[in-house]
C-alpha cells in the first residue's frame, strides 16, 4: 500500500514538470505579468499613493490588505486547531520515546545560544519595523522571533523555554494580532471610508493620506508579527510534546 501512495505523486510531479516547459524565461518582458496593465499599475502608483518604497509591502499590508488579513486568521486557526486536537493526548502519563535522551544541556551549546538569541531578536524587530521600506515584514519578522524561543527550547529544554514565553501568552499574542489589524481597518470605517481604507487615518493624525497609509502598515506589520510569533512557538512546543509540554525534540 505504501508503494502505491507514491503513483499519484510521482504523476503529478511529471505532470508539473510537463507544465513547466510553458513558463516564460526568468526576467522575460514577453511574460503575462510584465504585460498586466494591473502589473505597471502598481511599479507606477505605489509610491505615491502610499510613500512606502517596498511595492511587495505595499501590495500585501494596503492594496490587499483585506486577503492578508484572513492570511494571518488562518495562522492563527491552524494554532488553535493543534491545541484542541493535542489537549486530550496532553493529559495522558507521559512514555519516554525510543530517541530521547536524557542529557545535560552541552555548555558550549547554551552560551552561544544565549549571545545569539538577542541579536537574533533585534534582528526580528528590524525586518518587521522596516519591512514596508526594505524587503521584510510582519510574516518575516514574526518567524525570526519565534525561531529565537524554538532555539531556547532546542539548547536548553522546552521548559527554559515556557519561562521566557508562557504557553498561555501565545492564545492571547495570538489573538492580539489579529484585534490590532481587523481594529485599523473598523477604525478607518468608523472615519468615514471603507474597511482598511488607511487613508482616512489622516483625520486623526497630523500627516498627509498617503502618510497615514504609511505609517498604518507598520500597525497592520506588528499585529501579524505577534500572531506569526506566538503560532509559531505554540505549533512547536505541542507537536514536538504530543500536547504534554513536558518534553521537547
Amino acid at each position: 500500500m505504501k508503494l502505491l501512495s507514491y503513483i499519484p505523486v510521482l504523476v503529478v510531479g511529471a505532470l508539473l514538470l510537463y507544465a513547466a516547459k510553458d513558463f516564460p524565461e526568468w526576467g522575460s518582458q514577453d511574460a503575462p505579468a510584465s504585460k498586466s496593465p494591473v502589473s505597471s499599475h502598481f511599479i507606477a502608483n505605489t509610491g505615491v499613493d502610499t510613500e512606502v518604497p517596498n511595492m511587495v509591502t505595499a501590495v500585501l499590508a494596503d492594496y490587499r490588505g483585506f486577503d492578508t488579513m484572513f492570511e494571518t486568521v488562518v495562522v492563527f486557526i491552524a494554532g488553535m486547531a493543534v491545541l484542541a486536537i493535542l489537549k486530550n493526548s496532553g493529559r495522558k502519563k507521559l512514555v519516554k520515546r525510543e530517541f530521547e535522551v536524557d542529557a545535560e544541556p552541552d555548555l558550549i551549546v547554551t552560551n552561544t545560544v544565549r549571545l545569539l538569541v538577542p541579536v537574533i531578536q533585534i534582528f526580528a524587530f528590524y525586518v518587521l519595523a522596516h519591512g514596508h521600506v526594505s524587503p521584510g515584514g510582519g510574516f518575516q519578522g514574526g518567524v525570526l522571533m519565534g525561531a529565537s524561543f524554538i532555539l531556547i527550547a532546542l539548547s536548553w529544554d522546552l521548559q527554559t523555554a515556557l519561562i521566557r514565553f508562557p504557553l498561555n501568552w501565545t492564545t492571547i499574542l495570538g489573538g492580539l494580532g489579529i484585534f490590532l489589524y481587523a481594529g485599523i481597518g473598523l477604525l478607518s470605517m468608523f472615519l468615514g471610508g471603507e474597511f482598511l481604507d488607511y487613508s482616512e487615518l489622516a483625520n486623526i493624525f497630523p500627516v498627509s493620506r498617503e502618510m497615514a497609509r504609511y505609517h498604518a502598515m507598520l500597525g497592520v506589520e506588528i499585529g501579524v508579527g505577534l500572531t506569526v510569533t506566538a503560532i509559531m512557538f505554540s505549533l512547536y512546543a505541542n507537536l514536538s510534546t504530543e500536547g504534554r509540554l513536558q518534553r521537547g525534540l
